[in-house]
């Protein structure tokens, strides 16, 4: 009796491509590599993907679908108070990878047809954002103001890595999240 070889799932070779992305950038996104730290042979990438640019696109999806619809999805399933769905997205936000994200982000900065991918993700995290802050901020400006300062502070305090030396760097990312949502700044 013939026993049949199971193939590494399609999942698992876009899952090893985000963690090459994440540690090595683009360039380290390479079949042969891996392949081998899936432990199998470069054939059967091409069982699942035509080529690389396939896996590149579907490692894309596969960031925006986990970065962002199921983190959006996950929020909007709470029956909460905007200010209590905020606090999850916050609570939520330390389990990103934002190494990946910082990859896509350096990424596209070398290339032009992700901008616009980059730009969607940004713009639909942001209006989400905005959406719960202007169920509590009476005023547009601040419901902007307070959208920007969050978001730039999540994606941008992965790259300060110190802290005031009485907090740590997480304790003063949660001070300053938890002033955006003080109900007394207005």
């Amino acid at each position: 009796m013939r026993v049949a070889k199971l193939r590494t799932p399609r999942t698992a070779w876009i899952e090893a491509a985000l963690q090459a992305l994440a540690s090595g950038g683009p360039d380290a996104v390479r079949v042969e590599a891996l392949a081998a730290s899936l432990g199998v042979s470069k054939g059967g990438f091409y069982w699942h993907f035509k080529d690389r640019e396939a896996l590149l696109a579907e490692m894309l999806d596969s960031w925006e679908q986990t970065g962002t619809a199921a983190v959006i999805e996950r929020v909007e399933g709470e029956d909460a108070a905007a200010r209590e769905k905020l606090r999850l997205l916050l609570e939520l936000a330390p389990a990103a990878d934002f190494e990946l994200e910082l990859a896509v982000r350096e990424w596209s900065r070398r290339d032009p047809a992700l901008v616009d991918r980059l730009r969607r993700v940004d713009e639909r995290r942001l209006r989400f954002l905005r959406g719960l802050f202007a169920e509590f901020c009476p005023r547009g400006a601040d419901a902007e103001a307070r959208t920007m300062l969050a978001y730039s502070l999540l994606i941008g305090s992965y790259f300060v890595l110190g802290g005031d030396g009485s907090r740590s760097r997480s304790e003063l990312l949660q001070l300053a999240l938890d002033r955006l949502l003080d109900e007394s700044w207005t």
